[in-house]
């Protein structure tokens, strides 16, 4: 059970709490627009996954599975579900480390922005590598520096 000092430390009152809280957010609302962007990409090129899918285009559509801009956007999405989730999680570990308040902060404000820019280096104005790997890296190594300090706060291992 979680002690009541860490219980406080779980609470919008705490800045750090607030920030990762906030950042969280974004970042979910980031994941659920990729599915948006998606279809938005679908109905731009007239290309659906399912032929029922055809009839609600104006001027039909074709039913493919490999058109590149389409399966950038997922892939940038899908690279998204595999990567966010683990800041999620490292993020809510640290915030109960009790972290001091600019390190976290910035932490978290630098992963969301790297994550979003990694989105739009890969899947709006696709820019040329090594950018999109820049952005990767960065939140990695964010997740990693998270991961480090919150092992290093343990006192009972």
């Amino acid at each position: 059970m979680l002690e009541n000092s860490t219980m406080g430390l779980l609470m919008i009152s705490n800045p750090v709490f607030e920030c990762y809280a906030f950042y969280s957010c974004i970042l979910i609302l980031k994941m659920i627009m990729m599915s948006f962007l998606t279809v938005l990409q679908r109905f731009r090129k007239k290309i659906f996954i399912s032929p029922e899918d055809t009839a609600i285009s104006k001027g039909g559509g074709e039913v493919k599975y490999d058109d590149p801009d389409i399966e950038r956007v997922r892939r940038a999405h899908l690279n998204d579900l595999e990567n966010i989730p683990i800041f999620l999680i490292t993020g809510l570990l640290l915030v109960a480390s009790n972290p001091p308040e600019m390190i976290a902060n910035n932490l978290f404000r630098i992963y969301t922005f790297v994550r979003i820019m990694h989105t739009i280096a890969y899947a709006v104005i696709i820019l040329p590598q090594p950018t999109r790997a820049i952005f990767f890296i960065a939140g990695v190594v964010i997740n990693i520096i998270m991961i480090i300090y919150v092992i290093l706060s343990m006192h009972n291992i």
